[in-house]
């Protein structure tokens, strides 16, 4: 079982920064690491993610102030700057392991695991 360890969330005044941390003692890489977002009142969107291999995703509204990145194998961080009002959240580290397999009529068989982390509340406010 991978269980993710969130650290790092709390309030900033507008245009400060923050940076969340989440790592696990789950032994093997993780294919995907990264972070989402709940506002209250919308449906949980993606902020940033990052492979094993280095590829990184943003959400347009984060492009050029967020960056992701990945240590240790399984540790990911979130710098957050310039923060607004509309970056309020509670925000979730996300994995996902991915495993594939080969029936023996040779179709290729590939599941994907998704763990989530507790959540950390990030507010932004004057």
């Amino acid at each position: 079982q991978v269980q993710l360890v969130e650290s790092g969330g709390g309030l900033v005044q507008p245009g400060g920064s923050l940076r969340l941390s989440c790592t696990t003692s789950y032994i093997f890489s993780l294919d995907i690491m990264g972070w989402y977002r709940q506002a209250p009142g919308k449906q949980r969107e993606l902020v940033a993610n990052i492979s094993s291999g280095g590829t990184i995703n943003y959400a347009d509204s984060v492009q050029g102030r967020f960056t992701i990145s990945r240590a240790n194998k399984n540790t990911v961080y979130l710098q957050m700057n310039n923060l607004s009002p509309e970056d309020t959240a509670v925000y979730y580290c996300h994995a996902r392991r991915i495993t594939t397999g080969l029936r023996p009529s040779k179709e290729v068989i590939r599941n994907e695991y998704d763990y989530w982390g507790q959540g950390t509340q990030v507010t932004v406010s004057s």
